[in-house]
């Protein structure tokens, strides 16, 4: 899990939320029979979170890799403040989805299971190791990009160029 950053800190609240609705994803038998017909044992989902204006365009790097489907995305994070995870399910769960949806299509499966319900987090969850980069424009003036790259994802996670299923 990934974020890009201007002041250098992480939404750590959704980072949990966002795990953790792919956690009960995971966990959930319709969703573990849905990805089955898939054929591919793994689905490895990497995830970077953007602010606003970074995620004018989502991106999506799909790959099949030694034998599992390695997929990155970006997703929308929410508007700064203090909140949380619970406070972000609804977001983590629209964009988690979202990410499965790309797979889908991808991959040509059938419709997705319903989200089962979320389990209560405690009101501590811990900290996620969250690799954070900055958007630092070089020339000091707002890049007319944003968004990231297939690219600059696959650097972000430092990944290679393998085939790819790119969206």
């Amino acid at each position: 899990m990934g974020t890009t950053t201007v002041d250098g800190r992480a939404s750590q609240a959704y980072m949990v939320a966002l795990q953790h609705v792919v956690m009960t994803l995971d966990g959930d038998p319709a969703w573990q029979r849905w990805w089955d017909a898939a054929g591919v044992p793994e689905c490895e989902l990497g995830i970077v979170a953007e602010g606003p204006f970074d995620h004018l365009r989502p991106s999506a790097d799909i790959c099949k890799v030694s034998g599992k489907l390695r997929a990155n995305f970006t997703c929308a994070a929410p508007a700064p403040g203090a909140r949380r995870p619970a406070e972000l399910f609804p977001l983590a769960v629209h964009e988690v989805t979202g990410m499965f949806e790309v797979i889908r299509e991808a991959m040509g499966l059938g419709a997705l299971p319903p989200v089962p319900p979320l389990p209560d987090l405690p009101d501590h969850a811990r900290e996620l190791e969250v690799t954070c980069k900055a958007v630092v424009p070089e020339t000091g003036e707002v890049d007319a990009q944003g968004y990231l790259t297939l690219t600059q994802i696959r650097e972000f996670f430092g990944d290679e160029d393998p085939q790819s299923l790119s969206r």
